[in-house]
C-alpha cells in the first residue's frame, strides 16, 4: 500500500489484500480495513511519504540512547535518568537542527502551508 501512487490505488491494494487473507484472519483484516489513519501519510507530499511511513530514524535514536544509558550503568535517582535522557535528546536535536532529511528540503514550502 505504501508504494501506491495515490490514495485510491492504496485502498484497492488493501481490498485485494483483505480478500486474499480474510478467510484465515477475519478479525485482524476487519480491524485493518477499519483503520482510516492507515492512509494518513498520503496527505503529505510524495517526496517524504517513505520517510514518514518508516520508523527507522526513531528506532536508530532509541538504540543509541539505550547504548548510552547502559554505558552509564546506574543512576542515583529516577530524576537523574530523566535529566540524562533529556540532555541526550537536546544534543541530538542540536546535532541535526540544520539537516534536512531526504525529500523534506524539496517540499519545505508545501509543509509550511500545511502547518
Amino acid at each position: 500500500m505504501r508504494q501506491a501512487e495515490n490514495l485510491q490505488a492504496a485502498k484497492e491494494r488493501l481490498a485485494s489484500f483483505s480478500a486474499k487473507w480474510e478467510s484465515s484472519y477475519k478479525r485482524r483484516i476487519k480491524n485493518l480495513v477499519q483503520m482510516e489513519e492507515l492512509f494518513t501519510f498520503f496527505s503529505f507530499p510524495t517526496a517524504i511519504r517513505q520517510t514518514i511511513y518508516s520508523t527507522n530514524l526513531i528506532e536508530s535514536f532509541n538504540k543509541s540512547l539505550k547504548k548510552m544509558v547502559r554505558r552509564k550503568e546506574q543512576f542515583p535517582k529516577e530524576g537523574a535518568l530523566d535529566r540524562f535522557i533529556m540532555t541526550q535528546v537536546m544534543e541530538y536535536n542540536d546535532k541535526f537542527e540544520y539537516r534536512a532529511h531526504r525529500g523534506f528540503k524539496d517540499c519545505h514550502d508545501t509543509l509550511d502551508s500545511m502547518f
